[in-house]
């Protein structure tokens, strides 16, 4: 069997391309299957982001669009709902009184805040007038929003209240550019007299509203290649760069994303709904949130709060629900502990039907129909913890752990698909496929609106053209972003010949889903001379149950690698009390027998997974603060920030080296 018969999800549209002038060979082109027969073709009248709302609310003007919960008497209570229309009226307004500020097409509009009604609101209106839309990470402090807000050139910024106080440390840089601040809620006097004193206006939410009364500006044409927002990417490292994406793109990958679902049975209708809680000022869900918006479907903001998620799930019952990797390792361990303190009949009970269930799909049958018994009578109370209605959980942003995907696809009652995407081609690049249980840990074929193919890295051995083919992911299409702004010599460096170099290694599977095995920034070189693929090798050292994260480190001057993990709590309490050890979770990450059983753990998993003696972690640092942004340490996405992991932990990382035993280069 020839590798394209292999690739059942995919279509070869161009060659593969042996090694000239110097560089390196490409696998064959490929594409979705769901579009062998073209992407799919543009819907009449969609040029724009702002098309997509308006043709919403004439067609759907009565369905709720957003909704937030009620406070009554300081308890929240139910969903309360604006119709489309409703949301449109205000839309209109907050244009009208952006404009008759001085505000013209082509300027640039800031939002800061957590995810809210205004929120939407805001952005659309920044859709409607031509602005260029700047959202600013929630979980931003000061100087990254500094940095933006001067680098953009924002004019007026939409603010949650609360960040109010984090905007006012940006000053006197950012006020060069800005002039117009705008709350979602109210502005106390005290902030008001410190913005004004900069010759700011600074207007409450209402007061806002009521400025563009009486007034109409018209609202200039959009066209497809307009640019519609600069997105910001949070950055591993360095400051943060501008990703202008087109209003082409983001209606584009919306029209690959509903022709993928519909090919599988899975459409989206105006009756589904959806929980805000991933940041807006990601692409991930702003993506998600206009796919719903074109649809005529609702969306709900929670409280703000995580630990309130799942009674705001439960009130909501969403039937769509995305989230990061972070968040269903939450809901995988919050199962698992309620499972192993359940007793002894409980726990008997739910594991017997998730081997028979689990087993069953492994022969082929679909979520719902490896053991309907099961669900009923053990799943359900899983499902329900959900609202009840959840049909499709889509992880992205971070690859999520192989056992928590096959666990959450098992007992949670609906698809679980994992995508990978960058802010530079839209989001959504490659999705799982529903009931392909083959597609565990991948990120699945291509949405059906790009083209892909893997380009070799010769010096660690990935090869685009072996009978495995491993490289770094390129894509092509028109869901790629228009460049970094005003920064022209970084785009040069990642789009080529048409194509977006991703940085990340991929490896094709036999079905034509990718699995994402590496970053080519983290392959570095020992001192004796080998390459070293760090995040292949933290995916492994991963495996490990006793371990919630690791970071693995190695340099050019050293001959073997260390690192620092952070132990699962659970777990390494139960193996001190098993060994007669005393001690809270802090003094346990001390312990030097700790160290050494969770380094065992550590050889143990990399000799089983066939690891070179050099790619073996020879120390390691037991860290019981998890890896946070509070510290700096990883990205709203949860992406580890390497050299400030470094910084961090220097003087840690400089006595492993002078500790562990060195073997001979």
């Amino acid at each position: 069997m020839d590798r394209m018969e292999q690739r059942k999800y995919l279509v070869e549209v161009e060659k593969a391309k042996e090694a000239i002038d110097g560089r390196p060979s490409t696998g064959p082109v490929y594409r979705s299957l769901f579009a062998k027969d073209g992407f799919p073709p543009p819907v009449p009248g969609l040029e724009s982001c702002w098309d997509i709302f308006r043709m919403s609310v004439e067609k759907y003007p009565n369905n709720p669009m957003l909704g937030r919960r009620e406070i009554v008497n300081g308890k929240a209570g139910n969903y309360v709902w604006q119709t489309y229309k409703q949301v449109y009226d205000t839309v209109v307004q907050v244009g009208n009184s952006i404009r008759s500020c001085g505000v013209e097409p082509g300027a640039k509009c800031g939002i800061y805040g957590a995810n809210c009604a205004e929120w939407v609101v805001s952005m659309e209106a920044c859709n409607a007038h031509g602005l260029y839309c700047v959202p600013l990470y929630d979980t931003l402090g000061a100087d990254a929003v500094e940095f933006i807000i001067c680098h953009s050139e924002v004019s007026i910024a939409f603010v949650e209240e609360k960040k109010i106080t984090e905007l006012l440390k940006t000053f006197p840089n950012s006020t060069q550019y800005m002039k117009t601040i705008v709350s979602f809620g109210k502005v106390a006097s005290k902030e008001k007299e410190e913005i004004e004193k900069f010759g700011l206006a600074v207007y409450s939410w209402d007061e806002f509203l009521k400025l563009g009364e009486n007034k109409q500006y018209e609202l200039p044409v959009k066209k497809k290649e307009d640019i519609c927002t600069i997105m910001y990417t949070s950055g591993t490292t360095g400051d943060p760069k501008g990703v202008m994406i087109s209003n082409d793109s983001i209606v584009t990958l919306l029209a690959g994303v509903k022709r993928l679902l519909e090919s599988v049975n899975e459409a989206l209708t105006s009756k589904d709904v959806y929980l805000s809680y991933l940041p807006l000022a990601h692409i991930f869900d702003r993506v998600i949130e206009e796919l719903f918006i074109q649809h005529g479907a609702s969306i709900g903001f929670w409280r703000g709060d995580v630990k309130l998620l799942l009674e705001d799930i439960g009130e909501l019952k969403p039937s769509i629900f995305c989230a990061v990797p972070r968040v269903l390792d939450r809901v995988y361990s919050g199962l698992q502990q309620k499972v192993s303190t359940g007793g002894f009949l409980t726990k008997t009970l739910f594991n017997i039907a998730y081997s028979h269930k689990f087993s069953s799909m492994k022969k082929g049958f679909a979520h719902d129909e490896a053991s309907p018994i099961c669900d009923k009578i053990v799943f359900n109370k899983v499902r329900q913890a959900l609202g009840g209605n959840v049909r499709l959980i889509l992880s992205g942003a971070a690859p999520l752990s192989n056992h928590v995907e096959a666990f959450l696809r098992v007992v949670s009652c609906a698809h679980v698909l994992q995508g990978y995407g960058l802010t530079e081609t839209c989001a959504g690049t490659f999705v799982s496929l529903p009931n392909e249980l083959p597609m565990l840990g991948t990120v699945g074929p291509p949405v059906p609106n790009v083209d892909v193919f893997l380009e070799s890295v010769p010096e660690v051995g990935y090869d685009a053209l072996s009978s495995t083919p491993r490289g770094e992911i390129c894509i092509r299409g028109k869901t790629l972003f228009a460049g970094y702004y005003k920064r022209e010599d970084l785009t040069k460096e990642v789009l080529i010949d048409g194509w977006f170099h991703t940085g990340d290694i991929g490896e094709w599977q036999p079905d034509g889903s990718m699995k994402i095995i590496d970053r080519k920034k983290n392959i570095f070189k020992l001192s004796q001379g080998e390459y070293v693929a760090v995040e292949n090798l933290e995916n492994i050292y991963s495996l490990v149950s006793d371990i919630d994260s690791i970071w693995v480190y190695g340099n050019s001057f050293e001959s073997f690698l260390v690192a620092v993990a952070n132990p699962n709590q659970q777990a390494l309490e139960h193996w001190a009390q098993e060994h007669g050890i005393s001690g809270n979770f802090k003094s346990l990450c001390e312990n030097p027998e700790a160290k050494k059983f969770i380094l065992g753990e550590l050889t143990k998993i990399g000799k089983e997974k066939k690891l070179k003696g050099f790619e073996l972690v020879k120390d390691v640092h037991l860290d019981p603060e998890p890896f946070d942004m509070e510290r700096n340490l990883i990205t709203p996405t949860y992406k580890k920030k390497r050299p400030q992991l470094l910084k961090y932990y220097q003087n840690v990382i400089d006595n492993m080296y002078k500790s562990a035993s060195k073997p001979s280069a």
